[in-house]
């Protein structure tokens, strides 16, 4: 059984969205399984109306914002979500919705960005991070 990385997305923000996403390529270069649980404000980022308008820094690094979206660009670093869609590629990455979640936020499958394969319970996210070499929490 090939190697497994799951990570719940508990953030909404660019500044934690990007480490998920570059986890999640390299996880999948090395040839591991990624599993992505996207729960509360990560819900909100993977909506179709916000992926490419979210530009939102946490608190702590708001102010350095302006300087990171700038530089990205310069540098032609693809978004969290290219990187995201271009790993779901290699058929390594499942990334499902907190149906608890969406019912609180009133969000329907279809809402959802192309990436996201279904919204599921916790007990599912649950049950293939039991199974899981490496656990994270962003």
């Amino acid at each position: 059984m090939a190697k497994r990385l799951s990570i719940v997305v508990y953030s909404g923000t660019v500044d934690k969205l990007m480490p998920v996403a570059i986890m999640t390529a390299g996880a999948v270069a090395m040839d591991m399984e990624v599993n992505l649980f996207v729960t509360f404000y990560g819900i909100h980022a993977f909506r179709k109306d916000q992926v490419q308008k979210n530009m939102r820094f946490s608190k702590d690094f708001e102010e350095m914002a302006p300087m990171m979206m700038k530089t990205m660009g310069e540098m032609h670093v693809p978004s969290w979500y290219d990187m995201l869609k271009d790993a779901k590629k290699s058929g390594k990455v499942r990334i499902v919705a907190c149906s608890t979640t969406a019912g609180l936020m009133r969000v329907k499958k279809e809402d959802m960005i192309d990436i996201v394969d279904e919204i599921v319970g916790v007990g599912n996210y649950l049950d293939v991070a039991s199974d899981s070499d490496i656990t994270l929490f962003i």
